[in-house]
């Protein structure tokens, strides 16, 4: 189904908009007694909402026991190159680009702080998936019901989606893949701190496509900034997957929501009128 963007002033808007929709949910699944899963990317996209969603616990005195955080991916590293199957690890955490890190330092962390001691979000409940046994994620996520909120992410250059590369099968679960140039090069753009592209992993654990449209009971996809322009015309126009651009998964997804900013969508705009 095509799904029309909702346009938010910038990203800030949009992040305290989506963030007080997570923190109503949260709150709901606490009145049932159940636990909430909230599907998270690393990056840019939704940092503005991890902050708001924060500043939301704080306000309305959120415990967070009951929330799991269900990371999209991480980046490995091969440790036997053997010729038919090669074994992988995921990177130091205190690595600044490594996933896991990113859930410790700019979800985890400040919702802790807000929520208050004894009533955060253990260790346990910030999930990677184990380049290990990469099938597991599937089964640990069905195990509890799958994800009630997935936050997705589109690549600026090539619509990849977590780790999903183009060209990703749309009943791929969850994996180990290889990172495309353009995906790698877009993440020069995420972590600073890269020196170069010679600098970013070559392999990632990754949801896989069919991992996203089966386990989540609704999706927001945010985009925004005038380098998401061609992603919004994109992910706007889809009526279903798009294997040449990944992200336009969430279209096939259940509830999907497109949330960008002004600047996105007038680049978006401006690349349509050409």
């Amino acid at each position: 189904m095509r799904v029309s963007p909702i346009v938010f002033p910038d990203p800030e808007v949009l992040g305290r908009k989506l963030a007080a929709e997570i923190a109503a949910e949260i709150e709901e699944a606490a009145r049932a007694g159940r636990t909430y899963v909230l599907g998270c990317p690393g990056g840019r996209s939704a940092a503005s909402t991890y902050r708001a969603l924060a500043d939301e616990v704080a306000a309305r005195g959120l415990g967070l026991g009951h929330v799991v955080v269900v990371m999209m991916d991480e980046y490995v590293e091969v440790t036997s190159p053997g010729p038919r199957t090669p074994e992988y690890r995921v990177i130091d955490p205190d690595l600044p680009h490594s996933c896991l890190g990113f859930g410790r330092r700019e979800i985890v962390g400040p919702l802790n702080a807000a929520a208050g001691p004894g009533r955060g979000i253990g260790s346990e409940r910030l999930w990677v998936p184990d380049p290990t046994d990469p099938e597991a994620y599937d089964r640990r996520i069905a195990d509890l019901g799958g994800i009630d909120l997935f936050l997705l992410a589109s690549g600026a250059g090539d619509g990849h989606i977590a780790f999903n590369p183009a060209g990703s099968a749309v009943d791929s679960r969850t994996r180990v893949v290889a990172l495309g140039e353009q995906t790698r090069t877009d993440n020069l753009a995420t972590f600073p701190t890269f020196g170069g592209l010679a600098d970013v992993p070559r392999y990632g654990v990754t949801v896989g496509i069919d991992t996203i449209r089966a386990q989540s009971r609704r999706v927001v996809m945010v985009a925004h900034g005038r380098d998401k322009g061609r992603a919004v015309q994109r992910l706007a126009r889809a009526g279903g997957y798009e294997a040449d651009w990944p992200a336009t998964v969430f279209a096939d997804c259940v509830r999907p929501r497109l949330y960008v900013d002004e600047a996105a969508m007038s680049a978006s705009a401006a690349l349509t009128s050409l």
